[in-house]
């Protein structure tokens, strides 16, 4: 695994254990933008969460802010060493590992639209339920896209 797909897989955990919520990795809201991590909370509540394993990763990363309209609260999740006065104010903030996470500064919260937040759940379901039926019966994969 890539260290930023490290880093979400210990996001993901903290959210899951500490929080409730239910995460998806490199999810695509929308055509053009792909998340390290969407998660929906127990009360519909959504966060996104880009983990940035250097700072030069941080540096090429020229469209998080137009995750900021798909998520309640927007968060950036790093590692202890990452010098983190990069990082703009007005979002949330995770050191992470590949075990755990904790939150350094709580992001404000946006609150979506009632129907983008309809659709992104809905879509978020679809996108995780494919993904556990593709390791479940992977030759499903297969009937999908050929058909």
């Amino acid at each position: 695994m890539m260290p930023g797909q490290l880093l979400a897989r210990g996001v993901a955990r903290h959210l899951a254990l500490a929080h409730g919520f239910a995460c998806v990795e490199e999810f695509v809201p929308d055509r053009g933008l792909r998340v390290d991590v969407m998660a929906l909370g127990p009360k519909g509540e959504i966060w996104i969460v880009e983990c940035k394993s250097s700072r030069a990763d941080f540096m090429a990363d020229g469209k998080w802010q137009g995750y900021l309209d798909w998520c309640d609260r927007y968060f950036w999740a790093v590692d202890e060493a990452f010098p983190t006065d990069l990082l703009p104010d007005g979002t949330g903030l995770m050191i992470a590992d590949a075990f755990d996470a904790e939150v350094l500064r709580m992001a404000p919260e946006s609150k979506l639209p009632a129907a983008r937040r309809n659709v992104l759940v809905r879509k978020m379901a679809f996108h995780a339920a494919r993904r556990l039926q593709t390791l479940r019966d992977p030759d499903a994969v297969s009937a999908w896209t050929s058909a």
